[in-house]
């Protein structure tokens, strides 16, 4: 790993390694997830002047009035699509800095990941790329549409609080695979949706703060 990589004093690897074991006490017990968040630099995502604060459990401003999830959010919704099996086809609605893309594409075969902000696109492709994370195609385009000429697949990250979740994603979810998502405005939480032969379920879980997810290309 490179000194960019590693880090130094806040952005070490013992810092990285620190916020690991906050996200264990905090709750999150899967070891691959644990695994990923340990290995991939966050600060590397964000502008040099927040480098420090990377690891800290905090949502930052990534421009355009997006953010980084904070580590906590990202562990659990990861945790949540993989729920313990291997995941071969991940999409992930909201690419933003790619943070959250590089997470799952450690832990997936292959991520197809879409954003609405043409100029986030460039830069969290850079990010993977120097972070040596080729499994992963990027997409200029809106979201709510998902990617149905991918379709399925096994998991389906949303990253941006929705009003409700479009029938277009539910139809791209292969049987047995799991929607992880931000549902509501003024009052958000956590939802997962799984689809099963009998049609799909939903579970309200964790209370959360996400910017909204828009429609649209931008």
């Amino acid at each position: 790993m490179n000194q960019r990589h590693s880090g130094i004093g806040m952005t070490s690897q013992r810092t990285r390694l620190r916020m690991v074991e906050r996200l264990r006490a905090e709750g999150i017990t899967d070891e691959r997830v644990l695994g990923a968040m340990g290995e991939i630099p966050r600060h590397i995502f964000v502008d040099e002047a927040l480098a420090s604060r990377a690891y800290e459990d905090m949502a930052l401003p990534i421009g355009f009035g997006q953010t980084i999830s904070q580590p906590l959010i990202v562990a659990r919704m990861t945790e949540i699509a993989r729920n313990g099996r291997e995941l071969g086809r991940v999409l992930e609605v909201g690419t933003g800095c790619g943070y959250q893309t590089a997470v799952l594409a450690k832990l997936a075969r292959q991520v197809f990941t879409i954003e609405r902000l043409q100029p986030l696109v460039p830069r969290a492709r850079a990010h993977l790329r120097e972070l040596k994370l080729l499994n992963v195609r990027y997409r200029h385009g809106d979201g709510y549409q998902g990617l149905a000429e991918e379709a399925p697949f096994d998991a389906i990250v949303i990253t941006a609080a929705a009003t409700h979740v479009p029938e277009a994603l539910k139809e791209q979810l292969a049987p047995g695979g799991r929607i992880v998502v931000p549902l509501g405005s003024a009052e958000q939480h956590l939802v997962v949706i799984e689809r099963s032969p009998r049609g799909f379920t939903e579970s309200r879980l964790d209370p959360v703060r996400f910017v909204p997810l828009m429609p649209g290309i931008s």
